[in-house]
């Protein structure tokens, strides 16, 4: 799913509308939890929301899309309190009655972009002091509508923001069908609160090691190791960058897999070893852990996450999985205990945060690819650095937001780009692409541009070949350009210890409705060089291939052959392969 920020925000031009809901008197009081308290007593102001953007493919009714909206503010507490303020400064929560409401329009003055006009709706409607501090929005066109919610940090997290857009679309569904919206309840957040209250305290070791990390980074949460300019609030600069695609992140997950670690364990290790290169200091960073310990809060809304830190000076694989998994334990107690010696969490300016979240292993899920959903975040003032990472079925991407200072366009650019190119190399040298053969070793790649003479000479050799390849270079150029603008194609070179070409094969991804919505795996073009066969290259070839349909949703392969390859028909049918169907050709 894709990470952007609001002034990123990809929408599409229509009018702009908003569910304005009724709102009775504050009721009966709630516990306010540790971070709660934190981010709604800095004070009502705009940018402290956050949302998630999707497209429905055909109008919708409002009147069916209110109805359902009411249906998901019912199920989630969270979603009917406000914070309201204390006679002593800090935040009171208070459970309030939400009654159905009216849609308003918001006008989209001449010359305004669509995204300031949501921008200034939402740094309104959803500040933390607002009644409620959520918002439901619709851009409406004449294809179907962009649905946008957000609510105000203190009430929701990302994984929030996810149960949120799949009970909106269960409900709508159901109005849709003319049953009722109602969704089945589910635990509310001040539930959550009251039970981590109720935990023991952290012991030693743990009140120990808050101590050491802190003491690391002067005795205040961790930050950013190089100097990111004036140590004041700044106009923030936000980078969305897509860091691994499907292919290098399978790759690098296989490797991850090979070295009995997380994925998340080899990046943090990568930022260990690019923050030693260039700060010559440990990775120390705020890591935000999800407290849903357990499947009660798994469809609960609310803001499930509390702070930790991660601090990591060994690259090795396993060194920096120990330091994960140091740090969730570290954030597996409640903060207000540990830092009470600080008097609170003591932020600093140039506070460096790592946020991680796996969608693949989350127990929700929404359509992401078939909504165009989006995590929206809000445009502010800061002084520290935000990293983001989701990993889903389409790759690895990140946000970063930091000072828009021309030291920390410097210093966090040149990290950022270290970091990413380390990645991409790490994924392609990873073990997903080997091909080990006895003692002799292969790699499977992407072909290069470069690589399109050496792939057509694999072409040629064969007495088919010889015959219908070998035209002017600049068509296959052409040609070659076409198959990696698609990323479903994946044209595949194999490289033996020399880097020379020995093999190269086209796999492409074939969604379809038949046989119940099969994807298919078509496999196209697979060639060994004449030196290196019969040794089970075209075998490992094969099942690298099969790996990646794997991968990519493929439950079914398909491969064309010549009638006249009769060696080529028995070497599919040793791999299982059937010959079940005619493939019919005709030149056009």
């Amino acid at each position: 799913m894709r990470l952007t920020n609001v002034a990123h925000l990809r929408l599409p031009f229509g009018r702009l509308l908003g569910y304005d809901v009724t709102v009775g008197r504050a009721g009966r009081s709630l516990p306010v939890s540790f971070d709660q308290r934190r981010h709604v007593g800095a004070g009502d102001r705009a940018g402290s929301w956050m949302a998630l953007s999707f497209r429905l493919s055909a109008p919708v009714p409002l009147d069916e899309l209110a109805a359902a909206w009411m249906a998901v503010i019912e199920r989630h507490g969270t979603l009917r309190s406000i914070f309201v303020p204390g006679e002593d400064g800090e935040p009171r929560l208070h459970e309030v009655e939400i009654l159905a409401g009216a849609w308003v329009e918001h006008v989209i003055a001449p010359g305004q972009a669509v995204n300031d006009a949501l921008r200034a709706v939402l740094d309104r409607a959803c500040s933390p002091y607002a009644r409620p501090s959520h918002r439901l929005c619709v851009l409406e066109t004449a294809v179907g509508p962009t649905v946008v919610v957000a609510a105000d940090h203190s009430h929701v997290d990302m994984w929030s923001m996810l149960v949120i857009a799949r009970d909106l679309l269960a409900a709508l569904a159901a109005v849709q069908q003319g049953r009722s919206p109602s969704l089945p309840p589910a635990p509310a957040f001040a539930e959550h609160t009251r039970a981590l209250r109720d935990r023991p305290p952290a012991p030693a070791e743990v009140h120990r090691r808050w101590a050491e990390v802190l003491a690391g980074s002067g005795n205040v949460m961790p930050r950013f190791p190089l100097s990111l300019g004036e140590a004041t609030l700044q106009e923030e600069r936000v980078e969305v960058r897509d860091v691994l695609d499907v292919d290098d992140s399978a790759a690098f997950s296989a490797q991850a897999r090979e070295d009995g670690v997380s994925t998340l364990a080899l990046v943090v290790g990568a930022m260990t070893e690019v923050t030693q290169e260039l700060a010559g200091t440990a990775l120390r960073a705020v890591f935000p852990v999800h407290s849903r310990y357990d499947t009660t809060w798994h469809d609960s809304v609310g803001w499930f996450i509390t702070n930790s830190v991660l601090e990591s000076a060994d690259s090795d694989p396993r060194a920096s999985a120990d330091a994960v998994k140091e740090a969730v334990r570290m954030g597996s107690w409640p903060l207000a205990d540990i830092l009470r010696p600080w008097g609170g969490m003591p932020e600093a300016p140039g506070m460096f945060a790592i946020s991680w979240l796996d969608l693949r292993r989350l127990p929700v899920r929404v359509d992401a690819t078939g909504l165009e959903a989006q995590y929206v975040g809000a445009t502010i003032r800061t002084d520290g650095v935000m990293l983001w990472f989701v990993l889903d079925e389409a790759g690895l991407h990140l946000r970063c937001r930091y000072p828009d200072t021309p030291e920390a366009r410097r210093h966090v650019g040149t990290w950022l780009d270290t970091l990413i190119a380390r990645l991409r190399a790490r994924a392609r040298a990873s073990v997903g692409g080997l091909l080990r053969l006895g003692d002799r070793t292969y790699r499977v790649q992407r072909a290069g541009r470069a690589d399109v003479p050496a792939l057509v000479a694999l072409l040629s050799d064969d007495e088919i070949g010889r015959a219908r390849e070998g035209f002017d270079i600049a068509r296959y150029e052409e040609a070659y350009d076409a198959v990696t603008r698609d990323p479903a194609h994946y044209l595949a070179v194999v490289r033996d210890e020399a880097d020379r070409i020995v093999g190269t094969m086209q796999l492409t991804i074939i969604p379809g409705l038949s046989r119940g919505g099969t994807t298919r795996l078509q496999i196209e073009g697979v060639r060994v060089a004449a030196t290196e066969r019969s040794r089970g290259i075209g075998t490992a070839m094969l099942e690298w291939a099969h790996y990646h349909g794997r991968h990519r949703g493929a439950t079914l392969a398909q491969v064309t052959t010549d009638r006249v390859r009769e060696r080529a028909h028995a070497f599919y049918a040793r791999l299982g392969y059937e010959n079940s169907h005619v493939g019919l050709k005709r030149a056009l």
